[in-house]
């Protein structure tokens, strides 16, 4: 398995560097096309005002995004042009989550920034949470301090669900190049821990068989600590680059009003993250 297409998505009043960075790096190490992408809606203000006048502001504020978008383009053909491979440019007048999800068809793997942890614009800004829930590929959420691809040691925070077997298998190309590759997983309160440790070493035996060499490891049950806060910890004893995890594994409304793994994930400045639904 490798990655054929590499999708990468830029936002307006965004850092892009980071995401460029590293989707370009992605897309030569595996001799990849490169796809940017970009949409933004026109917001109407709160007080609005009725003809010719209100036109002239749709029209102007259309102009604007039009210009803003056609910026972000310069900006994916400067950083892609010495990196060799097809390149492609998708903008649009559209909300940016739906455009990049009906874009990631073409894509193996989407590259996106990640989410500060105040209120996001729909109408400018594709949110990673969104992202990861529609697209139906692998996201890559790049801090925007990263400035590379660190791939010397990657974590998989397992959990035995649906959304951790498809992050893995996901992120095999990646594991290939990997220099360490540790699996984790956090047991629940009552969790029997000698089962626990026989569906990590499955996964470990699993990449084994994909010529990954894994180590697997089972923590003690979080006690008063936050499983986002052990992973964490774990992620800084290792000294991961990268983070895979399966997205949402309680439901959406829960992760929102509570916060949880996935959220910390997505808000986190420190490595980059790969996940799957």
């Amino acid at each position: 398995m490798t990655y054929a297409t590499v999708m990468v998505s830029l936002a307006l009043d965004q850092l892009n560097e980071a995401r460029l960075q590293v989707a370009g790096e992605l897309a030569e190490r595996f001799e990849a096309a490169i796809v940017g992408v970009a949409a933004a809606q026109f917001a109407p203000p709160l007080y609005f005002t009725d003809g010719a006048e209100a036109q002239a502001l749709i029209d102007e504020g259309e102009a604007s995004i039009k210009r803003r978008l056609a910026g972000l383009e310069a900006q994916f053909r400067a950083a892609v042009k010495n990196r060799g491979g097809h390149a492609e440019w998708r903008s649009a007048m559209d909300y940016p989550a739906r455009f990049v999800t009906a874009q990631a068809r073409c894509a193996d793997i989407v590259v996106s920034g990640g989410q500060s942890p105040a209120f996001s614009d729909a109408f400018s800004l594709a949110s990673p949470k969104d992202l990861v829930m529609q697209t139906g590929r692998p996201l890559l959420v790049v801090p925007d301090r990263a400035n590379w691809l660190d791939l010397r040691s990657v974590l998989v925070a397992w959990k035995d669900t649906p959304e951790a077997r498809r992050a893995v298998a996901g992120a095999l190309p990646m594991l290939h190049k990997a220099k360490d590759v540790t699996i984790v997983e956090i047991p629940e309160r009552g969790d029997d821990r000698s089962a626990v440790m026989a569906g990590v070493s499955d996964v470990a035996a699993w990449l084994g068989r994909h010529g990954i060499t894994a180590t697997a490891r089972v923590l003690e049950a979080a006690g008063n600590e936050t499983p986002a806060a052990r992973l964490e910890k774990v992620a800084g004893d290792t000294g991961a680059g990268l983070i895979v995890a399966g997205a949402y594994g309680h439901s959406r409304f829960r992760e929102l009003i509570l916060g949880g793994v996935t959220q910390y994930l997505v808000t986190q400045t420190v490595r980059s993250v790969l996940l799957s639904h």
